[in-house]
């Protein structure tokens, strides 16, 4: 009988059974701070802060096109401001020569006298029309930029074209019912009026539409009494001349009115202008049901 065989058995932990282990990596003497031989082309582009609206490469047409408004706005306001002042200086220097015709009834009057305010007369009224036609430029453009932006912020388009707005301010007898009728139209849409309601202009449209019919019509009227010969006719020309230059000065200082009015309906409301509301007292209030349990953990 063979004796029992002895085995030793001897139990390995198969390859990866535990992880390997890491040698800790050698201990590097400081160097200082990073740096770089060229500058870094990684990180936010080289750009100052803006709004999200105004960002390069970002297109806003319709708050590109209230901005334009504005800035035309304030222009054409400032150019009508100025045509108003000088026709205020052509209406004195009228005023003058009507004076002086009159004190010419008692004797004859200096030469350096008559001679400065000829040259009044016609200096005013040099400027007036250049500063007038220079208005008349800023104000067209500024129509054209109010009419789209009033169209864009009220959903629909104006019922006239830029070309019939255009003759209808610019061919006699037409100006005088198409402007008041495009400013009502104006106001209305840039009040985000809706399109099925009728247009109706404010207090400030009827007088200036008032205004500018009436300085139209006496302004054919000056010219055509220019057209009478006599001494007397001559006065009441000069007299003439001095209201329509009044006239013309309140129509130029309405429409900067008109225009800043309406460029001021198409902005966005400022915030900051706004008044804000506190509640001071509440009456005939009813009493609120007060609870007769209070949860745990709800705060006294």
């Amino acid at each position: 009988m063979m004796p029992p065989l002895r085995v030793d058995w001897v139990a390995t932990p198969p390859p990866g059974a535990y992880p390997p282990r890491r040698f800790p990596a050698p201990r590097v003497p400081y160097a200082g701070p990073p740096s770089y031989p060229v500058p870094p082309r990684w990180g936010f582009p080289l750009l100052a802060w803006r709004w999200p609206t105004s960002v390069a490469l970002t297109e806003s047409k319709p708050r590109a096109t209230v901005d334009r408004v504005r800035s035309l706005g304030r222009t054409a306001s400032h150019v009508l401001g100025l045509v108003g002042v000088t026709a205020l200086w052509a209406a004195g220097a009228e005023i003058w020569r009507y004076v002086l015709l009159l004190l010419s009834r008692h004797g004859a009057l200096s030469a350096n006298t008559v001679g400065v305010s000829d040259a009044m007369v016609y200096s005013a009224s040099v400027v007036t029309t250049v500063t007038g036609a220079i208005a008349l430029l800023f104000t067209l453009v500024w129509l054209r930029r109010a009419r789209e932006a009033a169209a864009a912020a009220a959903g629909y388009g104006p019922s006239r074209s830029g070309r019939a707005v255009l003759l209808g301010l610019l061919v006699p007898g037409l100006n005088l019912i198409i402007p008041g009728s495009v400013a009502a139209e104006l106001e209305h849409a840039a009040l985000r009026q809706p399109a099925t309601s009728r247009p109706r202009p404010s207090r400030l449209i009827r007088w200036w539409w008032g205004l500018w019919v009436f300085s139209a019509l006496f302004l054919v009227v000056t010219v055509a009494w220019s057209f009478r010969s006599g001494t007397q006719a001559l006065a009441d020309g000069v007299l003439l001349h001095a209201v329509s230059d009044l006239l013309a000065a309140a129509v130029a200082i309405t429409t900067g009115v008109l225009v800043r009015r309406i460029t001021g309906l198409l902005l966005p409301i400022d915030a900051a202008s706004l008044r804000r509301m506190r509640v001071i007292e509440v009456k005939n209030a009813p009493t609120p049901d007060l609870r007769t349990i209070r949860a745990s953990g709800s705060p006294r």
